[in-house]
């Protein structure tokens, strides 16, 4: 693999795995416990959070793919990189609007946000770390190619 693919790779790479821990892992869970922050309002600000983050990840995803597919990678990179864009697909196809339909409930005042959470958010947060681990392993066979 050319070492300017590789290092492009790699660094989209990190930034993505940084955005993930950093909104995923840190600002999430915290926004709730703020003070007048209702579950509504959480879910409100976690929608335009999480939308902005998954179309900046689609773009870091396309520009890894390309330059994993132009820099010629291994095989060893191969895997890691389409298991990333596979989790992250998961979730905008399949987990996302699931996620959508219930905090629309919630929105709406059709479902007060105070039972507990919804298994659609138990996935998301598994293929959360699913997609992190996936990240460190892509960007560590990046690092030594």
């Amino acid at each position: 693999m050319s070492a300017a693919a590789a290092a492009t790779a790699g660094a989209v790479t990190f930034v993505w795995l940084g955005m993930v821990l950093g909104i995923s892992f840190l600002e999430a869970p915290l926004k709730f416990r703020a003070p007048g922050v209702t579950v509504p309002i959480g879910l409100g600000i976690g929608r335009l959070v999480f939308r902005a983050l998954n179309a900046v990840e689609a773009v870091l995803a396309c520009v890894v793919v390309v330059a994993v597919a132009v820099g010629d990678a291994p095989a060893r990179v191969l895997g890691p990189t389409a298991g990333a864009v596979a989790v992250l697909l998961a979730q905008l196809a399949a987990v996302r609007p699931w996620l959508n339909r219930r905090s629309d409930r919630v929105l709406t005042g059709q479902d007060g946000g105070e039972g507990p959470r919804s298994r659609a958010h138990l996935v998301y947060v598994a293929l959360e770390v699913a997609k992190a681990a996936v990240l460190i392993a892509l960007g560590v066979c990046l690092l030594t190619v």
